[in-house]
């Protein structure tokens, strides 16, 4: 009979649930020993909020399978987590919010099918162990203090804010509460998390995962779904099982042909390095300094990134008035939202979707159970989104998609000048650190001061985050490599040079 311990679970990556299982470990071994662990340290971090009944019945379904000899997924057996805000048949959808939480004295939304991403997973043979928590309706870039299900610890750095708006996978992953997770990003909510806790995120190109069924803030325009995971291959394999066309997600043609051959992890190579050219953060791309302690994390991470025969080039946006592009509502945020005047437009649908059982069925119910928190309002999460003239209109008329000018008009500024200054000086990516700063203060009212959500997310372009060090406070410190539109198998090989040369990763000390 195989052992399985619990030094065994902490950090274990896919390749490592592949041993295990090939040691005669069971899928529902696994699944127990997580649920276990999960047992043990999620009263204090609170990662996950929805457990999935069901995850034992699952794993022991795995095991039939592989018993009898039949064709398994990729990822058959892997204990996962997804964010609250995807859909899973049967669960309720909280989007952190305790007017569309039973537990917490409003309605619950169950969908009655899973969003194609959860529909993939499973495909692909994982076991979901459950749900993870959100700030409410994924506003926020920095915690999930606000969710009715209470705040989210940073298992990195327990005194500092996790990062948003996938606090929960984030943790439970870094945690090591499962094998890896998904999240989902508007504004930052994939690399903000990831890199707020030493892991590994990618924030793909705009419409090469379908968001269908996944609470929108942006569905039309910004969001993406992605993973995090402890390791960069990890992170490419279940790229692998996300992405490509969906019939429920029409946008999603644009990525037809897009998608390397052989999958996102052919290209990792402890070589990928050598001769590549990558642009440096500056002025010319955001005229946001770097705190002197980033600066020294960063200084250190471009001369390993020299020694793998890379070659770093200075501010390659200067002079290109890419930074001019932004309109941040706040100086002290610097968050420009264009793109989100259609949240009301993508509720609408999304709401639609769950089917006809559904609790609340449309935007104007949604808005009517919750007028006395509107988030729109003087103090509402999404006060912000009224800097736009937009988001006046598609508030009134919620089944019209908005004009979008001012986004659109962005977003071909943007690309127009990535093009050019990538071809200008042969740039095979960008790399820069993916916060200004250290983390805030877990109590305190600090942002996280990143380096590219507003610019990426508007672009639609992709980027890989990767752990990179640690600030003096234990705070972990990432970098981001910033590619081209479908440029993530470039992005990831980058990623993994790096990582594997480095290995800044520590899994953190845990306290039940």
């Amino acid at each position: 009979m195989a052992v399985l311990t619990e030094s065994d679970l902490v950090e274990m990556t896919l390749e490592g649930a592949e041993a295990a299982f090939a040691r005669g470990v069971t899928a529902e071994e696994l699944t127990q020993a997580f649920l276990k662990r999960i047992a043990a340290y999620n009263p204090r971090y609170n990662a996950i909020i929805t457990m999935n009944p069901a995850a034992l019945d699952e794993a022991r379904a795995i095991d039939r399978s592989r018993a009898a000899g039949e064709a398994l997924g990729p990822l058959a057996g892997v204990p996962v987590v997804i964010k609250d805000t995807m859909d899973m048949a049967g669960l309720p959808t909280t989007a952190g919010w305790h007017f569309l939480s039973a537990k917490a004295g409003g309605v619950d939304l169950i969908p009655e099918t899973d969003s194609p991403v959860v529909a993939r997973m499973k495909a692909a043979g994982c076991v979901i162990l459950g749900k993870t928590n959100v700030p409410i309706l994924s506003a926020t870039g920095t915690h999930a203090s606000n969710s009715w299900a209470g705040p989210t610890l940073n298992a990195a750095a327990p005194d500092r804010m996790p990062g948003g708006s996938t606090a929960g996978t984030a943790t439970a992953v870094a945690a090591s509460m499962a094998v890896l997770g998904l999240a989902e990003e508007t504004g930052g909510s994939i690399q903000n998390p990831a890199s707020a806790q030493a892991l590994v995120g990618i924030k793909p190109t705009f419409a090469l995962v379908p968001n269908a069924g996944v609470v929108p803030l942006a569905g039309s325009t910004r969001d993406v779904v992605g993973p995090i995971a402890r390791c960069v291959r990890d992170a490419a394999l279940t790229l692998d099982v996300l992405a490509g066309y969906s019939a429920e997600d029409p946008k999603t043609v644009a990525g037809i042909g897009k998608r390397p051959k052989g999958g996102y992890a052919a290209k990792l190579s402890a070589t990928a390095l050598q001769g590549k050219r990558l642009g440096l953060y500056g002025s010319g791309w955001r005229n946001r300094a770097l705190s002197a302690e980033c600066a020294a994390l960063y200084e250190r991470a471009q001369n390993e990134i020299a020694a793998r025969g890379a070659t770093l080039l200075e501010d390659p946006f200067a002079g290109s008035n890419f930074a001019a592009i932004s309109k941040p509502y706040s100086d002290t945020h610097y968050y420009d939202a264009r793109g989100m005047e259609c949240c009301p437009y993508d509720m609408e649908l999304y709401l639609r979707r769950l089917g006809p059982s559904a609790a609340v069925k449309d935007y104007k119910a949604l808005a009517e159970i919750t007028k006395s928190e509107d988030p729109y309002g003087p103090a509402g999460v999404l006060a912000y989104m009224n800097y736009l003239p937009e988001t006046a209109f598609s508030r009134q008329h919620p089944t019209v998609p908005p004009p979008l000018t001012a986004f659109l008009g962005a977003r071909e500024a943007y690309l127009d000048i990535i093009e050019a200054v990538f071809a200008r000086h042969r740039l095979d990516g960008l790399v820069f650190p993916q916060m200004r700063n250290e983390l805030p203060l877990l109590n305190s009212h600090g942002v996280i001061h990143e380096t590219t959500v507003s610019e990426i997310n508007i672009a639609g372009v992709p980027v890989v985050t990767v752990p990179a060090g640690y600030y003096a406070s234990g705070a972990p410190f990432n970098l981001v490599f910033v590619g081209k539109l479908w440029d993530e198998a470039d992005l990831l090989a980058l990623a993994y040079d790096y990582e594997q040369a480095t290995n800044h990763r520590m899994a953190p000390a845990l306290s039940a």
